[in-house]
């Protein structure tokens, strides 16, 4: 990478860090915390039935 475009990425990265730094937190809405707990119960009982498959179908000798 040449040396004045190795500059233009560091001058966007320490823009984007205080840009950044200036946002304020925002906290997750009720249907964002819904959205976050379905997948969680979907992985695990997904995870649940493919361990149930393979030992069923796929028993270990």
């Amino acid at each position: 990478m040449a040396e004045p475009e190795r500059r233009e990425v560091i001058g966007l990265e320490e823009r984007l860090a205080k840009e950044m730094a200036a946002m304020g937190r925002e906290p997750l809405l009720p249907v964002e915390k819904r959205l976050i707990a379905w997948s969680l119960g979907l992985g695990v009982a997904l995870l649940g039935i493919l361990m149930w498959v393979g030992t069923t179908f796929f028993p270990a000798s």
